[in-house]
């Protein structure tokens, strides 16, 4: 598949060479941007009869508490290492918001919202995992790598009916110093908990992406008819 690449100062996006039946939005981790994750597109091997648009945001620049105020690119502060200080309430809520938008464009350029996945790496998984399970339309599905289940307390009120029942793909390192895997399989427990069914995948790696995991991703996106 081949792809027309396009930047502006708030994402990057790979707009196939025939319209698109479908769409991936993937927010990067903290620190990166959006040019982090588009090498993995050639890597995902997507068949040319399934033609598919990538959206890769970038954060706002924000001071981030942990690194000691430091502006870097982030979906939200990050206020202590604790569960309860690893994603502030403002900031999440503000980038879902954010994550709305991206969907309801690709509705006008004629990728309905069943037709979207959404994904994300560390503190962009998370976000996609607020936002989808709350985003008020049924989604193609939520990929999450590397990261954690952030506010699962307000999940019970705050969920979409929509979206009860979406296909979620959880991925995480064994080796993770940065998002231990703990975090991950909690984040996995509480889906199931509120009725979610996320499929688990974890590899012999740190906070990063492998090739066996890339591969997973793959089949996942094709089985989900967004790729």
């Amino acid at each position: 598949m081949k792809y027309r690449q396009d930047e502006t100062e708030f994402e990057i996006t790979l707009t196939p060479q025939v319209p698109a039946v479908a769409s991936v939005i993937l927010l990067h981790g903290l620190g990166a941007d959006g040019h982090d994750f588009v090498p993995i597109v050639d890597e995902l091997r997507l068949p040319d009869s399934l033609p598919v648009r990538f959206v890769f945001p970038h954060a706002p620049l924000r001071p981030v508490t942990v690194n000691n105020g430091y502006v870097m690119r982030a979906w939200y502060d990050i206020k202590s290492f604790t569960p309860a200080g690893r994603a502030d309430v403002s900031g999440t809520v503000e980038s879902s918001r954010r994550v709305a938008e991206y969907i309801d464009r690709e509705r006008q350029l004629g990728v309905a919202p069943e037709r979207v996945v959404l994904a994300g790496f560390s503190q962009g998984g998370a976000v996609a995992l607020y936002a989808g399970l709350r985003y008020p339309e049924r989604l193609a599905g939520i990929l999450a790598m590397s990261c954690y289940l952030p506010f699962p307390e307000t999940l019970a009120t705050d969920r979409s009916t929509a979206n009860s029942d979406v296909p979620i793909l959880l991925c995480h390192g064994r080796s993770d110093p940065v998002v231990p895997i703990a975090m991950g399989l909690e984040a996995r427990r509480d889906l199931a908990a509120h009725g979610y069914a996320p499929e688990w995948h974890d590899y012999p790696m740190q906070h990063e992406v492998c090739m066996e995991e890339i591969a997973e991703v793959a089949r996942w996106l094709r089985r989900r008819r967004a790729a």
